[in-house]
């Protein structure tokens, strides 16, 4: 059962000391407040952020599953989180990216000649006489 000390206390300030006491003698307890907590956090990030936080949790949790033990999990999702930073298309790649091109992300688009309907078939229709 959660400890009145973390009742108390708001679900996105975690008192490790607490948290670790409960993983010890509540394993299924500790399970509960450390979804409570991810939720809360969650919650508190910007609406447009929240989904992608969401699968993020999710890819976390499966990773957990399954790996063989702890220790796996937890090398597992160091690797991620490096990747995430420092591999393609993680934090200093796009960073890079962002800082070489002259108007950021936005140079990337692929770029079309918008041409109009009327024009089109006017000249389709002078190509087939």
């Amino acid at each position: 059962m959660i400890t009145d000390v973390m009742k108390e206390e708001s679900l996105t300030e975690l008192d490790f000391d607490a948290a670790m006491e409960l993983a010890r003698t509540d394993p299924e307890a500790f399970e509960q407040y450390r979804q409570d907590v991810i939720e809360a956090l969650i919650a508190r990030a910007p609406e447009r952020n929240r989904q992608h936080l969401r699968c993020l949790q999710w890819r976390i949790d499966q990773e957990r599953k399954l790996a063989p033990n702890p220790t796996a999990a937890c090398v597992k999702l160091y690797r991620m989180m490096w990747d995430s930073f420092a591999g393609e298309c993680g934090l200093i790649d796009t960073m890079r990216n962002a800082h070489n091109s002259s108007h950021g992300m936005e140079s990337q688009r692929p770029k079309a000649e918008v041409v109009s309907l009327s024009e089109a078939v006017n000249s389709r229709s002078s190509s087939e006489s």
